[in-house]
């Protein structure tokens, strides 16, 4: 059980969090939030695009039917059941996890509808295909939308680029042919090896005791098998040379994208780098990436960069969009930016500037039972220490200038950089060739 900090004379810094096994297998996260009649319920399973195999789109295909029809009840009556009652019900995957949401009053009979709504479409999803047929038309309208976004373009060209062959290349969408060749038989199969009571963690906030969280953990998960977890996912190869794809793309914008992979979840180097890339370009307007390029040379109106850990390492991102005829220039401010950073780290200014930042702005982000059941979804799954959010602030307050150097001359690349533009390529190629006459 995690100990409780408090500050002096304030409320309760960071919750207490509880933790044990339910009677099907799944983890169980729980937080005791009693100010408000209400309860938030995130179950988590490793059954992300990740697991998709060559079948890319199955696990978020398979997500978004789960609210479609489940037990005896169809889409409609399902959502008449939630809405009658207040309360929401969403499900959804990334490259990790599917995710599946509910939020409901803790009065009756408002929670045991709640409750009884959620285990059945964990446990039996209808996969009508009359409803599959319907969300696989709006899949691919999705995705002939996507082909219209440079943005959205250069970023599914940049997984590929940094990941190659590992699963975290594919886009969790899955694309226009994986899509239409989805038959019923692949998302029962999918639900049937993933949606396991072994492979879930289930993350409780609200106004329940320690008796009542167990007994609503119990009955979610009480119709899925026990199983087991998958294998872990294969490692995430390092990138050897530096690559440049340049997709043409009739905009007055070219979109600048860059990435390697970079960390995991529970990385050693997490903190460090975490902070550094805040001081990098994290925090929006006063990052060193957002002065260089934007308040000292006019080249984009916005740039950032991040990392993305996840089970294996994830992506570390930059990106930035600019006119055609600047591309090439940003470009070079982006990776002379990263590398001086690198070299140099921050200064004792920006170190403070961005410790004050992050560690002001921590309790808004568990400031609301939505926000704290996200992290315990987090910790649960990734097996993060249950002191995490306690000793969050220390730890970043414990980072020094020689760490952020440090890791970041280890972690990060700038000759190994996947780099993709989105753009009108004629345009740039003739601003190059007007500045070398």
């Amino acid at each position: 059980m995690l100990t409780v900090g408090l500050a002096p004379g304030a409320a309760r810094a960071t919750p207490e969090i509880q933790t044990w096994q339910a009677p099907s297998g799944a983890r169980v996260l729980f937080v005791a939030a009693p100010d408000l009649p209400m309860v938030d319920v995130r179950v988590v399973f490793d059954a992300g695009s990740a697991r998709d195999g060559e079948r890319s789109g199955l696990a978020s295909l398979t997500a978004t039917m789960l609210t479609q029809g489940a037990g005896d009840w169809n889409a409609d009556v399902l959502a008449e059941r939630m809405e009658n009652i207040g309360a929401k019900l969403d499900a959804g995957a990334d490259r990790d996890m599917t995710s599946v949401v509910m939020r409901s009053l803790t009065r009756e009979p408002a929670l045991s509808t709640a409750v009884e709504t959620l285990a059945t479409v964990l446990a039996a999803p209808t996969f009508a295909p009359s409803d599959l047929e319907r969300i696989r038309e709006n899949r691919l309208v999705a995705l002939r939308q996507d082909q219209e976004s440079p943005k959205t373009v250069g970023q599914k060209a940049l997984y590929r680029a940094i990941f190659g062959d590992h699963p975290y290349a594919a886009d969790p969408a899955g694309t226009a042919a994986t899509i239409t060749a989805m038959t019923r038989e692949d998302l029962t199969d999918f639900h049937a090896r993933f949606y396991r009571g072994a492979n879930a963690v289930v993350a409780i906030v609200g106004a329940l005791d320690r008796a009542g969280a167990e007994a609503l953990a119990a009955r979610v998960t009480a119709g899925l098998a026990a199983g087991e977890r998958p294998p872990q996912l294969p490692a995430v190869a390092e990138l050897t040379d530096g690559t440049l794809e340049a997709i043409p793309f009739t905009s007055s914008q070219t979109t600048v994208l860059a990435g390697q992979p970079g960390m995991r979840r529970g990385d050693p180097d997490y903190f460090p780098l975490y902070v550094g890339n805040h001081i990098l370009g994290g925090s929006g307007l006063v990052s060193i990436l957002m002065n260089e390029i934007r308040e000292k040379r006019g080249l984009s109106y916005s740039t950032y960069s991040y990392f993305l850990p996840l089970a294996q390492p994830g992506p570390f991102l930059m990106g930035l969009q600019t006119k055609n005829a600047q591309s090439e220039q940003a470009r070079e401010v982006l990776l002379e930016t990263l590398q001086r950073f690198i070299d140099q780290g921050p200064t004792e200014q920006e170190l403070t500037a961005a410790k004050k930042n992050i560690t002001g702005g921590f309790p808004l982000r568990i400031a609301s039972n939505g926000d704290i059941v996200q992290y315990l979804a987090v910790i649960g799954f990734y097996g993060l220490p249950l002191d995490y959010l306690d000793r969050f602030t220390s730890r970043i307050e414990a980072i020094g200038a020689a760490q952020i150097r440090d890791a970041f001359a280890r972690r990060v690349h700038p000759d190994r950089l996947a780099i993709v533009t989105v753009g009108d390529n004629s345009a740039q190629a003739s601003a190059i060739s007007d500045a070398g006459e």
